[in-house]
């Protein structure tokens, strides 16, 4: 068994779920990505899962806290592996900027990067906030 195996058995493992082959490979696809993944850039990679599958699994990884969304701005969704700071206590917590490379087309989540607070009027209640930087990477920019 290999480093990234070991790995998603564990995270699966770590958050209660049963280690199928679907989830475990598709963790796997997740953990070797350079970028936030749309649900069609998963199923051109694991081709032996049908879409329902896939659908399916990306909810429980979401209802975990494995995996977070980014909204991107054609309004479609990409997903990215949580770090250790991103669930807490039963909540996920997704406190850091997502870059978009308008070059690549990479995504990525710039960890070291705080959304700033944001102070909202009397009478609103905040449940989450998204921040997408776009901009050129420093892959493209060199």
């Amino acid at each position: 068994m290999n480093k990234l195996e070991k790995q998603s058995d564990l995270i699966l493992k770590n958050n209660g779920l049963s280690v199928t082959s679907s989830r475990k490979k598709i963790l796997e696809v997740f953990l070797s990505a350079e970028t936030a993944l749309e649900h069609q850039d998963i199923e051109k990679i694991v081709t032996q899962y049908d879409r329902v599958t896939i659908y399916r699994t990306l909810q429980t990884f979401l209802d975990k806290g494995i995996i977070h969304p980014i909204p991107t701005t054609d309004n479609s969704i990409k997903y990215a592996v949580c770090s250790e700071t991103c669930v807490k206590t039963g909540h996920h917590h997704d406190n850091h900027v997502h870059f978009f490379c308008d070059k690549c087309g990479k995504t990525e989540c710039l960890d070291d990067v705080a959304i700033p607070s944001v102070i909202l009027p009397s009478g609103y209640d905040m449940h989450e906030i998204n921040m997408v930087v776009n901009g050129t990477c420093k892959t493209c920019r060199a």
